[in-house]
């Protein structure tokens, strides 16, 4: 069996779990998440705790268990405490301008980039050069924060571009004569 699912999701106050056969719903403070289930691995409510098993002689079932365990363990942390990606503009003139819910950036090109946020995704800019999307789905803020940071990655000779608040862009030396 994976590592990873043999640990329990514990359930925190103020959150419910509903399971049936074709999905978990996970709903607390923060909104409502639901998960497809595969007939390869079984989720069990033990108390205020969530417990991923695989299925005897169903292939793949030991390694998709560690997998819905994280999606379960994302959707009960997405709903509680939220996820969120902080993302840096570099660049002389690139800005960005959050209008409810729609992000507004200047990256250099001869128009402004519009980019629309989905669904439960929210984007915040406390100043011009930084970025925070914040959500309940990790999958979605992820997206949305690569779709952002595609706009304009960040080249490798000035660094310019958008980039992740943690991530390290590698300079390359520029050509000698």
């Amino acid at each position: 069996m994976s590592r990873v699912a043999k640990n329990p999701v514990a359930i925190p106050k103020g959150v419910e779990v509903v399971i049936s056969d074709a999905e978990i719903a996970v709903k607390g403070p923060l909104g409502t998440l639901r998960q497809p289930l595969t007939g390869q691995v079984s989720v069990e409510r033990e108390g205020d705790e969530l417990v991923c098993k695989a299925r005897e002689g169903v292939e793949n079932a030991r390694a998709m268990s560690g997998t819905v365990r994280a999606l379960v363990n994302n959707m009960v942390t997405g709903v509680t405490k939220g996820f969120e990606r902080k993302l840096t503009l570099v660049g002389v003139g690139y800005r960005a301008q959050a209008q409810g819910d729609k992000l507004n950036l200047s990256l250099g090109f001869s128009h402004p980039v519009v980019h629309q946020m989905p669904e439960g995704v929210k984007v915040e800019t406390p100043s011009q050069t930084e970025i925070l999307i914040k959500g309940s789905d990790k999958q979605k803020v992820g997206q949305v924060a690569a779709e952002v940071r595609a706009y304009r990655a960040p080249e490798p000779y000035k660094g310019k571009g958008v980039r992740y608040a943690d991530e390290v862009v590698v300079l390359k030396e520029t050509k000698k004569k």
